[in-house]
């Protein structure tokens, strides 16, 4: 059974999850995490510094020897808030890929939610219904709203603990006007929220990260949080906690408690960076860190109307494993979620270009059938029926642009979409492919090509001759949709079409105007003919 790695490079922290297959489910093998606080000068500066470079290459060097020991089969690299701000990420990730031979991948905060969703919703109890996922990080607050284990919206919001500290909260204890202006910024971003977010009834709410964690074991009950101490709280302090019908109730629940919550985030506003370490739960560099956290979480409880939350020690690592194990076990519940979820990102985006799935739909399939019958002839691996499939359904989106041209601009629409379930190089791959099916021919230095990796060069030639196949065989869209039978023979292949009501001329001619990019690309002979 195969072994994957998920590392997340986060803004403050980077975490290694290795995790073994086991009946179709995934089996924890190893975990590590450390403070690298990658994104602290690029919320000042906009750049990573060569010491925050330095400290996460040196955690990624020791997590590649823990990959190594445990034999990982497969490993994903993605890092979030602070690379996607940082004018110099390009050049930290060549220099992982020359120092580990890993390929850096930087997520979009959508992305990022999906991900996380993925991670905690399958299998925290109770997480069937309707829920909100918080996850906040160094850089960024990730919203989403679930229901029975979907997405309904996801928010990604610049609320990070880092980037707050960063931007607000130079001195210590944390200034009056940094905490005030900090506030302000948060109260404007969570009206953003509240226009995509809304939560009807209270939902079931699971946080989850270093800030969420801190927080839990802070408000639990009977600790007591005050100047110097962080010892228990006698029976006096303790019901002064647990007042309240809401208090209790949260705490039964298994939840922090909002108004607990909001109480800790005012004491230790107030503390100095000493104090604040004695809390429980937080430690020296989360305590850094700490004040702007717990203001994030005590402001979205109180503007949502929220109860509490319930901390998960699930995240984003946890949906990458996922995520490898639904694209390799097609026999993992997860495979099936996956692929529909992933293919209604696809349909969403072909709407929102103004692509008739209708018209569409019969070059998808006529695309996949050429795929799977042409197998021996073009050998491209599993994954590019896939990409196959969601470039044949959004290769008319460049059209919602300009008519002319619109192969350019479904290709630029492509890349720069979210999609959920692709990552940015599956995108560029699926682009690529819908972007060649006029008069032009892929190219080495092309645009399309520049951040493909040169080895799929080919394999993206092939996939453009198999969907340029599929469009011929639906030029006359009036007409019943032709049928196609495959015949493959060692130096020639044949095409033999079935015409409807009206005929198959024109999809006849079409084919034939192919059979020299097929020969060039193949190697041998196409031949057309009606049955």
């Amino acid at each position: 059974m195969p072994t994957f790695a998920a590392i997340d490079i986060g803004s403050n922290s980077c975490r290694l999850k290795i995790a073994k297959v086991s009946a179709h489910q995934l089996k924890t093998l190893a975990e590590d995490r450390e403070v690298t606080r990658l994104g602290g000068s690029v919320f000042d500066t906009g750049l990573i510094s060569p010491e925050a470079m330095a400290a996460t290459l040196r955690a990624l060097k020791r997590f590649q020897r823990v990959v190594q020991s445990h034999g990982v089969d497969r490993i994903r690299v993605v890092a979030t808030s602070a690379m996607r701000d940082a004018r110099n990420a390009a050049a930290f990730q060549a220099w992982v890929k020359a120092e580990t031979g890993w390929q850096m991948e930087i997520i979009s905060g959508l992305e990022e939610g999906r991900l996380i969703h993925l991670g905690v919703i399958g299998a925290e109890p109770g997480a069937g219904g309707r829920v909100l996922l918080l996850d906040l990080g160094g850089g960024s607050c990730e919203m989403t709203l679930s229901e029975h284990k979907r997405i309904k919206e996801t928010v990604s919001l610049p609320l990070g603990a880092v980037r707050l500290t960063e931007q607000f909260l130079s001195t210590d204890p944390a200034p009056a006007d940094g905490l005030a202006r900090m506030r302000q910024l948060i109260a404007r971003e969570l009206r953003r929220a509240h226009r995509r977010i809304h939560t009807g009834k209270a939902p079931l709410v699971i946080a989850t990260s270093g800030t969420a964690a801190a927080l839990a074991a802070a408000c639990a009950p009977g600790v007591k949080i005050g100047k110097g101490n962080g010892k228990s709280a006698g029976k006096s302090e303790n019901k002064r906690s647990r007042g309240g019908r809401e208090d209790r109730d949260a705490i039964l629940a298994g939840m922090v408690p909002a108004k607990g919550v909001r109480k800790l985030a005012a004491k230790i506003a107030k503390m100095s960076l000493p104090e604040r370490e004695m809390v429980p739960g937080v430690g020296p560099r989360r305590a850094e860190i700490i004040v702007a956290g717990a203001q994030v979480y005590a402001e979205i409880l109180e503007s949502f109307g929220l109860p509490g939350f319930r901390y998960s020690p699930l995240g984003l690592r946890d949906g990458i494993l996922a995520q490898m194990l639904a694209e390799q076990d097609a026999r993992a519940k997860a495979h099936r979620e996956f692929e529909h979820e992933r293919w209604e990102s696809v349909m969403a985006t072909a709407r929102r270009y103004g692509v008739d799935p209708r018209q569409a739909e019969p070059v998808r399939a006529h695309a996949v059938q050429l795929f799977r019958e042409l197998k021996p002839i073009h050998d491209l691996g599993p994954e590019y029926e896939s990409w196959l499939s969601a470039a044949a359904m959004l290769r008319d989106t460049g059209k919602f642009i300009n008519h002319q041209g619109h192969h350019r601009h479904t290709q630029y629409i492509i890349s720069s979409s979210e999609i959920y379930g692709y990552t940015q190089l599956q995108r560029t791959l699926v682009s690529a492919i819908a972007r060649y099916l006029g008069k032009s021919r892929p190219q080495p230095g092309d645009r399309a090509l520049r951040n493909i990796p040169a080895e799929e060069h080919k394999n993206v030639h092939r996939a453009v001759v198999l969907l340029r196949l599929a469009i011929a065989l639906n030029q006359d869209r009036a007409s019943d949709v032709v049928r196609v039978g495959v015949r493959i023979y060692p130096k020639r292949t044949y095409l033999e079409l079935r015409a409807g009501r009206t005929g198959a001329e024109l999809e006849l001619w079409s084919l034939r105007k192919e059979a020299g990019y097929f020969r060039e690309v193949f190697g041998r002979e196409l031949f057309v003919t009606l049955a």
